[in-house]
Order: C-alpha cells, then structure tokens, then sequence
C-alpha cells in the first residue's frame, strides 16, 4: 500500500476505539467519586474499600456473559458495566452499614454483628438484585427490530448481577473481618506508641 494512504477505523468500531481512551478514566473517577462519598458518610477510610470490593465480581460476571453468548464488548456493553457500579455496591452497603449500627447501638463484636447483617439484610438484598435482574432480562432476551444494539446491555447486567449476588454474600464478610482486624492491629501499635513515648517523657521529667 502506498505510504501516502492512510487506514483508520469509521462507524460503530471508529466510535468504540474513542470510547476506550476515555473509559478507564471515566470508570476510575466514578470509582473514586464513590469512594469518597462512602468514606465522608462512614467518616472512615476503610468501609469504602468493603463495599466497593464488591465491584470486581460484577464486571468478571458481565464479561463471562458476554463470552458466553458470543457478544462483542462494545459501547453499549460498556455503558452496561458502569452502570453495575451503581447497582451492585448496595449489597455491600445494606451490610456494612447494618453491621456498623449494630457495633455502635447494641455494641456487638466485629464477628457478631456483620453475621446479624447478612441475615437480616438477605432478604432485601436478594429483592433489590431480582428487580434489577428482571428488569434487564427483556433486554438481553429480546429478539425484534434493533435488539442487537441493547442486547450487549442485558448481558452485562444479567452476568453481573448473578456472579455478584453469588459471590458478595460470602466475600463481603469476609473482607469486613480482615480490614477490621488490620485496623485493629494498627490502632493497638499506635496506641502502644503513644504510651511508650509518653513513658519516656514522663521518665524524663522526673
């Protein structure tokens, strides 16, 4: 091909090459954005990381869907991904926030009351992600004029949904434990510091 013709990409797959430049960004910002409203809400730095390590499981859960029935990720698929951000991390927040109340009005252990959270809050976690789940299946079950543009949207929010509704319920309380324990730890150095150093001081003084 002579050097003075140029190849580049027009239509739907121009528009999808655009889109990724930006996407990673846009996902990282809301990602962030959604950090620090849980950490201004929680008045803490760790809670946010628990719900938010919700998010994994649903975009592995979109594109296992995806791989699945054969479908390109594309814009719309994108849009599908991004929008599970909003729609998944409410499972981790019907829990940590239980669990947080229960630690601070009935003053249960860590262990005690995220497990009252995952049995009192099952139940409406499992009808928040059915209504979700239900509302997109006629997207990605639909067969008429123009179903192949919305198509790649259901399934990312069918695959998303299902694999984190499975998964959440198990790893959340799991990762509630852990960073508390490793709270836990640091807050006990800290303090232990703290008396060291206010030992030595009043060593010193007398």
């Amino acid at each position: 091909m002579p050097a003075a013709i140029d190849a580049e990409f027009q239509g739907a797959t121009a528009a999808f090459e655009d889109s990724l430049t930006s996407e990673p960004l846009l996902i990282l910002a809301a990602m962030i954005t959604v950090y620090i409203i849980l950490g201004v809400l929680y008045e803490s730095f760790i809670h946010p990381i628990t719900i938010l390590s919700t998010l994994p499981s649903a975009g592995l859960g979109a594109l296992l869907a995806l791989i699945i029935f054969h479908e390109d990720l594309n814009v719309i698929a994108l849009i599908g991904i991004i929008l599970l951000i909003g729609i998944v991390k409410k499972n981790g927040i019907m829990m940590v926030d239980f669990a947080i109340q229960a630690e601070r009005e009935q003053h249960l252990s860590p262990e005690a009351s995220i497990r009252q959270a995952c049995l009192l809050r099952f139940r409406p976690i499992m009808m928040t992600t059915m209504a979700a789940l239900l509302g997109a299946l006629p997207l990605m079950l639909e067969r008429g004029t123009g179903s192949e543009l919305r198509q790649p949207l259901g399934y990312t929010m069918v695959g998303g949904l299902i694999l984190s509704q499975a998964l959440t319920l198990f790893t959340t309380p799991v990762i509630y434990l852990f960073l508390d324990q490793f709270t836990g730890q640091r807050r006990h150095a800290h303090d232990a510091a703290m008396a060291g150093s206010a030992g030595a001081v009043v060593q010193g003084a007398s």
